[in-house]
């Protein structure tokens, strides 16, 4: 099917700029105001060659409003400033107005195409950008050669790999924007702290930018309702999360080393009714080991942080000779009470550790259990989480530790306490969005199954074991 334009009848020319105006107006009013059955596709293709013609006349416009200094009349000191207050367009919009009359005053071909309809609006700004790489000398008769191409027939891929060619051969040094024209990010901030991004971005950028969306932006699970689009965003907010929370961005310090010294409950027992002398002691260190000397040694001398973690299970063989109960039912108990038998300064752990064992690993116990809700999960009671978990808890996610939240699992406004027993891994789409913002609640069992409900009724169960 052809969708051709028919032929119409001239119309007469307009004598000023005010009635050139009305014309146009009054044809977009008809378009606007008006049905077009059966001509939607004549309509979308000559407004998209109205979209061109209009990017010239606006460039052109600009372009000799700037070289005569009209903002000047108007008190303002440049062109951006006139057109955010006179035209009413936002920062990246009047940004993206000068990019325009920077690039077609550049490409004089290309504007003339544009205001001829021979190009849309967007494969000129990719002419530009391509030949905007050749030296100045060269750029003119690039345009000429991509235009008469595109004009043709010649489709964009095929235009690219011209350019590509061109560029190759020329093989001069970048331009004098240091090869930096062919890339630009504009964001703009609305009412709310809400933005706007758009850009123009190199292929590399381009091809990492989709590897991270793509990597980020897949369903988390049967739960997850998002459209692509609104899963690319979330994705993208995910990357720059981690960026953030890796302390890679300057000016911010990194996380310094942790050593993990995992030591079993038993053998610290067993340590514990010899001679009462240290059983552990660290080897001598040198620079990048943990410090040997105990507290009062030079801090400066060691880069790395030992923290002891007490390890354990339960004896269920033992479990079974205790009556009362059966063995499910001791299993929960066991496993529950052991928290608050162990842990703690004044825990069974706390106490053999600190006898049986030499500095660092003697150091003071730190609390697992607050007992009352807070904003803030305490740093020892996070890598407990963390340790426990390994994982976003959320049946079928599997989202390491660096990238998780901890969750409270009552939460703290109805008096969820900040317990280890309370607490879980969650990254951060199904702690804010599948949890806070759709309702799903998490519940975890000392066997380490974990079972999310929605509220409809939707039940979603983990495998056995806290590392499934």
């Amino acid at each position: 099917m052809s969708h051709e334009q028919p032929a119409t009848p001239p119309l007469g020319l307009p004598s000023d700029v005010p009635q050139a105006l009305a014309m146009v107006q009054a044809g977009l009013s008809f378009l606007t105001g008006s049905t077009v059955a059966g001509q939607e596709a004549e309509a979308l293709i000559g407004l998209e060659k109205t979209e061109a013609r209009l990017t010239a006349a606006r460039a052109r416009a600009l372009s000799a409003f700037c070289t005569g200094h009209g903002y000047e009349a108007d008190g303002q000191f440049g062109p951006k400033p006139w057109l955010r207050a006179f035209t009413r367009i936002t920062r990246g919009a009047a940004d993206r107005a000068l990019a325009w009359m920077r690039r077609l005053d550049a490409h004089p071909a290309v504007a003339a195409a544009l205001a001829e309809e021979r190009i849309t609006a967007s494969w000129a700004r990719e002419i530009c950008g391509w030949t905007s790489r050749l030296p100045a000398e060269l750029i003119q008769n690039a345009d000429t050669i991509l235009l008469a191409a595109a004009t043709q027939g010649a489709e964009l891929a095929d235009l690219a790999n011209l350019a590509w060619e061109m560029i190759e051969r020329s093989a001069t040094p970048d331009s004098d924007d240091g090869g930096f024209g062919d890339r630009a990010v504009w964001l703009e901030t609305t009412l709310g702290g809400a933005g706007r991004l758009g850009g123009d971005l190199t292929p590399g950028c381009a091809a990492a930018l989709k590897t991270v969306l793509d990597a980020l932006g897949g369903k988390a699970g049967p739960e997850d309702t998002r459209s692509a689009p609104q899963r690319r965003h979330d994705a993208l907010e995910e990357a720059c999360q981690r960026l953030i929370g890796a302390g890679m961005l300057p000016g911010r310090d990194g996380q310094p080393l942790h050593v993990y010294a995992h030591l079993d409950l038993a053998t610290l027992a067993g340590l514990a009714t010899g001679d009462g002398s240290p059983a552990i002691r660290p080897a001598a260190a040198g620079p990048g080991d943990w410090c040997p000397a105990g507290p009062e040694a030079d801090a400066a001398a060691c880069d790395a942080t030992v923290i002891p973690v007490v390890t354990g299970q339960v004896d269920m063989p033992a479990a079974d000779n205790l009556s009362g109960l059966t063995r499910e039912r001791m299993r929960d108990v066991l496993l529950q009470e052991s928290v608050t038998l162990l842990s703690g300064p004044r825990g069974l752990a706390a106490q053999l550790r600190t006898n049986a064992l030499d500095y660092p690993f003697n150091s003071r116990s730190q609390p697992l259990d607050l007992g009352t809700p807070t904003p803030i999960i305490p740093a020892a009671l996070r890598r407990a989480v963390t340790l426990r978990d390994k994982h976003c808890r959320f049946p079928g996610c599997h989202q390491p530790p660096s990238t998780c939240q901890v969750h409270h699992l009552r939460p703290r406004a109805h008096d969820g306490p900040t317990a280890l027993s309370n607490l879980g891994l969650l990254c951060r789409f199904h702690h804010l969005i599948a949890v806070h913002r759709w309702g799903w609640t998490l519940s975890l069992h000392p066997d380490g199954t974990a079972i999310a409900r929605h509220p409809d009724g939707r039940t979603l169960t983990s495998p056995l074991g806290w590392a499934a």
